[in-house]
């Protein structure tokens, strides 16, 4: 099974979230990740949806997702031509004895503290998922309190523009 990231481009209508991922679950789709927020026309919105499938599949739920309504346009991203980023929010036991190396380790990942507690610390890292997962493997040993991640948010390089075409 491959992963794919397919960018929507949706109205911005209540309900429109909901027939999104019915159309996945009623194919027997997971998604991995959906990241959904309104664009510079407050009409619109954009969803970032991360799936894993096979090519025929895929092909499916494209043409599925463009016959709803309220569906704008969507295009499958290719990851050697698009960016992606995600947020994590990590919460990690700090005594004062842990508290510098996890400072460095989040220092390596150009991961910020945003909060510290007596406790703990929260880092604040962005970066694709292979940069968010790694510093996470890192803080691990230290102990995760908690954890909370955005999902991806991805736009195609270049010239391609995902708009009302």
């Amino acid at each position: 099974m491959d992963r794919f990231v397919l960018s929507a481009l949706v109205q911005n209508n209540a309900g429109v979230l909901s027939r999104v991922s019915g159309l996945f679950s009623r194919r027997g789709f997971n998604i991995d990740s959906l990241t959904v927020g309104e664009t510079s026309d407050a009409k619109l919105s954009r969803m970032t949806i991360v799936a894993q499938g096979d090519e025929a599949r895929l092909e499916q739920i494209e043409k599925q997702l463009a016959k709803l309504i309220e569906v704008v346009a969507v295009h499958r991203l290719d990851p050697d031509r698009s960016v992606f980023r995600e947020i994590a929010l990590v919460k990690v036991k700090a005594s004062s004895d842990t508290r510098a190396s996890i400072i460095q380790i989040a220092d390596v990942f150009r991961a910020r503290v945003v909060d510290v507690a007596a406790e703990s610390l929260i880092v604040e890292v962005t970066g694709d998922q292979a940069k968010v997962d790694g510093l996470i493997e890192l803080l691990v040993p230290y102990g995760i309190l908690e954890l909370a991640r955005t999902g991806i948010a991805a736009l195609s390089r270049g010239p391609l523009v995902l708009s009302l075409i």
